[in-house]
C-alpha cells in the first residue's frame, strides 16, 4: 500500500510517496527549502508544491517541527510564530484541495513511529526507548514498552541555561563550525542529562547526521544506554507521516497482525512498534 508522506522542518520541506509493507519510500523523495519567514500560509504553498510533484491524489500524512494535538499546532520554535494555536491540519487540507485530506502530528513522533516499526527500534516492545532527531532542533520521541508518550519536545530541556539545541543540535555544529570531537562532547552532556531524567534502554539517534553516524557516536562516553544510529536516517519522517495518514483512514487503529481495532476513544499516547498514531488525529 502506497501513503504520501511530507516532513516539514525548518531548513526544508521534503515528501515521497511511501510504501508502507517495506516502511520505505516508493520513489525518490522530493524537497525544496523553507521559505523564510515560514509562515502557515508560505509554507503551505510548498507543501502542496511537494505533493503536486508526484501528482498525488489521496490522504497525506504530514509532520512538523513542534507540539501537535488534535491537528492544532501549538508550539513553534523553528517556523513563523503564526503557527501557534492554529488548526494547521485543517489549513493544509485546504490548500491541497479535495480528495487530500492531510493528517498531522509532531515531526520527531513520526520519525519514532516508523524507526519503532521498520528500523533500529524494531521489536523494542520492552524497556524505554528515545529516537532524537538532530537537525535545525532537537525532535525527540519517547517509547515505554512499545507506547509512544507524543510531544515531548526534550530539545528544549534547559541545559547550562540555554535550550539544549541551540548548543547539541546539527545547526548548533555548523552554525559554531563545531569539530566532531567539541560536538559529540555537547551531544554527550545532553545525552546524559536525558538519561538521568528517563533511563531509557535505547538512544535512537536520527535526522540527516546519522548516516555520519561512525564520525561521532564512538566519540561520546559515559552513557549507560545502547546507543545507535536510525536505520531509516532522514526518511523516517516521512515514512512516520505516511503511517500516520494511513491511521486517520480508518475508524481505529490495527492491531499488530494488520485488522483493524474495535474503535475506542484516543489516547495521549500513541501504540507502536505498529505505529499507528489515533493520537495525531
Amino acid at each position: 500500500m502506497r501513503v504520501f508522506g511530507v516532513d516539514i522542518g525548518g531548513s526544508g520541506i521534503k515528501g515521497a510517496p511511501v510504501d508502507l509493507e517495506r516502511g520505505d519510500l516508493a520513489e525518490e523523495r522530493y524537497k525544496v527549502l523553507t521559505p523564510h519567514p515560514a509562515t502557515p500560509e508560505a509554507v503551505a504553498d510548498c507543501v502542496r508544491q511537494v505533493v503536486d510533484h508526484f501528482g498525488w491524489s489521496g490522504p497525506v500524512g504530514a509532520t512538523f517541527p513542534g507540539v501537535v494535538t488534535g491537528g492544532t499546532t501549538r508550539t513553534a520554535a523553528n517556523v513563523d510564530k503564526g503557527w501557534i494555536g492554529l488548526d494547521a491540519a485543517a489549513l493544509l487540507t485546504g490548500r491541497l484541495g479535495a480528495g487530500r485530506p492531510v493528517t498531522l502530528l509532531n515531526d520527531a513522533d513520526a520519525a519514532g513511529l516508523a524507526e519503532m516499526r521498520f528500523g533500529a527500534g524494531r521489536d523494542r516492545t520492552t524497556g524505554t526507548v528515545i529516537v532524537l532527531t538532530l537537525g535545525t532542533g532537537i525532535g525527540s520521541a519517547v517509547f515505554t514498552g512499545g507506547r509512544l508518550l507524543a510531544n515531548t519536545e526534550l530539545g528544549h530541556l534547559e541545559l547550562h541555561g540555554h535550550d539544549a539545541e541551540k548548543r547539541a543540535s546539527t545547526k548548533a555544529k555548523e552554525d559554531e563550525e563545531l569539530s566532531w570531537q567539541r560536538w559529540a562532547h555537547r551531544l554527550q552532556k545532553y545525552l546524559a542529562h536525558v538519561e538521568m531524567l528517563f533511563s531509557p534502554d535505547l538512544f535512537v539517534i536520527g535526522g540527516g547526521v546519522s548516516r555520519k553516524a561512525e564520525k561521532f557516536l564512538p566519540l561520546i562516553e559515559g552513557i549507560r544506554a545502547e546507543i545507535v544510529p536510525a536505520r531509516l536516517r532522514n526518511n523516517a519522517g516521512i515514512v512516520g507521516a505516511a503511517m500516520a495518514a494511513h491511521a486517520g483512514r480508518a475508524a481505529a487503529p490495527p492491531r499488530a497482525d494488520g485488522a483493524p481495532s474495535p474503535a475506542r476513544p484516543a489516547r495521549p499516547v500513541v501504540d507502536s512498534p505498529v505505529g499507528w498514531p489515533d493520537a495525531a488525529r
